[in-house]
């Protein structure tokens, strides 16, 4: 938009060539130890167009590494940020389950933080308006931030102001140059999407009114060792979060993390509440306890990382053994999604089309394009009852309960359903365990 910087990118975490290691992309300290290494895999949302089905595509090292210093687990930075997010296939609102989670967060936060008329709230990264559009219904004054102008046009279709950058210091501090300091600004799932971590937080900081709050939603490094969650690792996310390590980021900004929230999405998150350093906001003992967890799971050891690797692969062999048995007995499967998360498990555990016939999505951006690496051709949802599958595998898992219930219809032909992960399972629809709310 006209009159906006945009910074720059880089500031990733980058190889030193005096020493041939990596430097953290949040302290700057070198010698970063393994953690998990998935191969080389494609962009996870760069999705191919049919006519490109004959092409070549680009492999990057997913490799993830530990920094020893503050703990953040992070990828190098293999492509430019902006190749990644100017247009992007993801779109909120397509999960019924999340816009539920957006609506009870804008009224949790209205409620708490008495916002109204006079109030402002700015989302980083604020997608599709799936979020800020409850602040629109609400009377609340807002704006969001997103650098893909095809999501941010939807956004924009709902009445959400919206502008279309990419967010640092420089943009904040044009922000706050006009008057635009914000009393709330949310940041979910977008963290992990930062190269250049202390640009993008010291920018949070300068966005932030004195008594401003600040909420950051991340998936939980703790709850991806713990459910062995390796899909989420994907060259879109540079980063995997603790709330130790964001503290401690926080901190380096003049910020203080006063409670924490833990989440049910994607898998189990953590939402992170912070302030001014001389604000007035009084610390909760659910910092404390989350701190507590952390430090009880080793998260500042170098030992919780080191056998993640073997507990990856072995989710693979499992994986591939069902597949393969499934095919063997003459079954036809099929699977669900298209999401990030799915292309890693794809193209990690090296399956194509000889095991998964389709996928469908109900995205119709993705409709009629192939799954990147794999190839696997993506459908409107519904094909399942055009081709009626053996079997379904559910590539978001952490959207299992919706996923079952709106496919409850499958029963009809005694279609089963795969849960790859924590370990993978064959069920049936009606044996859903949870992995987001009923």
């Amino acid at each position: 938009m006209d009159g906006l910087v945009t910074p720059q990118p880089a500031g990733s975490a980058a190889v030193d060539g005096a020493r041939g290691q990596q430097v953290c992309r949040a302290c700057g300290q070198h010698g970063l130890l393994p953690f998990v290494d998935l191969g080389l895999s494609p962009l996870c949302e760069s999705f191919v167009h049919p006519s490109a089905a004959m092409r070549g595509e680009s492999f990057y090292p997913l490799d993830v590494r530990v920094c020893p210093h503050c703990w953040l687990a992070q990828l190098g930075e293999f492509v430019p940020v902006h190749d990644i997010f100017t247009e992007y296939a993801y779109f909120s609102s397509f999960s019924k389950d999340w816009l539920r989670h957006a609506a009870e967060y804008v009224a949790a936060m209205a409620d708490r933080f008495r916002l109204g008329p006079d109030s402002f709230v700015v989302e980083v990264a604020s997608n599709d308006g799936y979020l800020l559009r409850n602040c629109v219904e609400r009377g609340i004054p807002c704006l969001g931030i997103e650098p893909a102008a095809n999501v941010a046009k939807a956004a924009q279709g709902l009445g959400v102001p919206t502008l279309v950058n990419f967010f640092g210091q420089a943009l904040a501090a044009e922000l706050a140059g006009q008057g635009r300091q914000a009393d709330l600004v949310a940041g979910n799932n977008v963290l992990a999407q930062v190269p250049d971590l202390n640009d993008f937080v010291g920018g949070l900081a300068t966005l932030l009114k004195p008594e401003g709050v600040l909420t950051l939603e991340f998936p939980h490094l703790l709850r991806l060792l713990d459910g062995n969650q390796f899909d989420t690792i994907y060259h879109e996310h540079f980063s995997y979060f603790s709330l130790g390590t964001v503290r401690d980021l926080l901190d380096r900004h003049g910020l203080r993390v006063f409670d924490v929230e833990e989440l049910w999405t994607h898998g189990g998150s953590l939402r992170v509440f912070a302030c001014r350093e001389t604000a007035g906001h009084l610390m909760t003992p659910a910092v404390a306890k989350v701190l507590g967890d952390e430090e009880a799971a080793g998260l500042r050891r170098a030992d919780a990382y080191a056998n993640f690797g073997a507990r990856v692969a072995e989710t693979r062999y499992r994986l591939l053994e069902l597949l393969i048995g499934l095919k063997r007995a003459g079954k036809r499967v099929a699977a669900y999604g298209a999401p990030g998360k799915g292309n890693t498990l794809l193209n990690y555990c090296g399956i194509r089309t000889d095991l998964v016939a389709f996928t469908v999505d109900r995205n119709p951006y993705k409709h009629g394009r192939l799954l990147p690496g794999t190839r696997i051709p993506i459908h409107p949802p519904d094909r399942i009852a055009e081709e009626k599958p053996d079997v379904l595998l559910i590539l978001p898992w952490n959207l299992k309960a919706e996923i079952m219930a709106q496919l409850a219809y499958t029963a009809e032909w005694g279609c089963k359903f795969i849960v790859p992960i924590p370990v993978p399972e064959l069920v049936d629809g009606t044996t859903s365990k949870g992995g987001n709310p009923p």
